[in-house]
């Protein structure tokens, strides 16, 4: 039984891939001062780059985990989701209001992904 853990530091990995399952930590915007639209545009972005770095992509998503700072942000947050997602392929999905790390943190997302073709481990994660 292979484990694979990427960017490994004492607290956390960036990815962790085993058995043809990609996990990962959570993600947060780039702009931390921005609105939740961007916010959530740029945290996605960021999902996008961790998929194409294991091998899979939205259309392997299994399950998503979303963090809000307030539920009031929900439809807006939803509004790019919504647009993110390929259509048939949504995974199954929680989100619940939670008090974030950073308080300018609007929202945060953990996600875990199939891989969608086995790639050597010097092309993971390059």
């Amino acid at each position: 039984m292979s484990i694979e853990r990427y960017e490994t530091k004492a607290r956390m990995s960036r990815a962790v891939v085993h058995n043809g399952t990609a996990y990962f930590c959570g993600q947060v915007a780039e702009d931390r001062n921005a609105d939740i639209t961007h916010q959530t545009q740029t945290m996605l972005a960021k999902v996008d780059a961790l998929l194409e770095s294991v091998g899979s992509d939205r259309q392997h998503l299994l399950s998503a985990t979303i963090y809000l700072k307030d539920m009031s942000l929900f439809a807006e947050m939803n509004a790019v989701w919504d647009n993110w997602v390929p259509e048939g392929f949504a995974p199954a999905r929680a989100c619940v209001q939670a008090q974030m790390a950073s308080p300018e943190l609007l929202v945060e997302i953990s996600v875990v992904a199939a891989i969608r073709e086995p790639l050597k481990k010097d092309e993971l994660m390059a």
